[in-house]
């Protein structure tokens, strides 16, 4: 009995349920109409909303992949930028160091022609101050031998007692004078030089 009374409470309960709404569920022509407006939106979306979109997109992949090439060709400018500069800076490097030892070269060869030149120069110089000095000691000698020669005839006259004016016989008073003054001078060189030797 009990059993059935269940079964009975049950039944009615279906029933009751079969012919009342559910009021979660929207009703059949609600739900067909929202498939018509989403059919119609989304015929839209995609026939008008969605090329603009994907114009947009594309639009947007063309700048990053052209940035990314020009990015990709400024490096590559930029690596053969720095080889070109490596290559120059190498050969200015080089060409300093081939100048450096050029100038090297020439200042030692600037520096001996200036020495050969001022060697030159020195025995120039030596040279003609020698020549000078044998000049002026020529010259002494000779107004030497003339005043000497004046004297000695101005002398020899005062003790001889005639004159002595004849110029050939004064040129040989005055030579033989200056002959004895020669030897005189000779032999107290000679003997001065034997007192040295036997001091020694």
């Amino acid at each position: 009995m009990t059993g059935l009374t269940l079964a009975t409470a049950l039944g009615g309960a279906v029933t009751a349920e079969e012919s009342e709404p559910n009021p979660l569920l929207p009703e059949s022509y609600d739900i067909v109409w929202s498939l018509v407006i989403v059919v119609i939106l989304g015929f839209f979306f995609i026939k008008y909303v969605m090329p603009k979109f994907q114009a947009i997109l594309d639009e947007r992949a063309e700048k990053i992949e052209g940035g990314l090439a020009k990015a990709e060709k400024s490096q590559e400018e930029a690596k053969a930028a720095l080889e070109e500069y490596s290559r120059q800076l190498q050969e200015a490097r080089t060409e300093a160091a081939h100048i450096r030892e050029e100038a090297r070269a020439e200042g030692g060869a600037i520096v001996e022609d200036l020495r050969r030149k001022a060697s030159a120069d020195a025995d120039r110089i030596v040279e003609s101050a020698q020549r000078q000095i044998e000049a002026e000691r020529q010259a002494a000698s000779v107004s030497l031998r003339q005043d000497v020669g004046a004297l000695a005839t101005e002398l020899a006259s005062k003790i001889v007692g005639e004159s002595l004016e004849d110029s050939a016989r004064q040129s040989r008073v005055v030579d033989r004078f200056l002959d004895e003054l020669e030897a005189q001078g000779t032999t107290g060189a000679a003997l001065t030089s034997g007192t040295a030797g036997k001091d020694a």
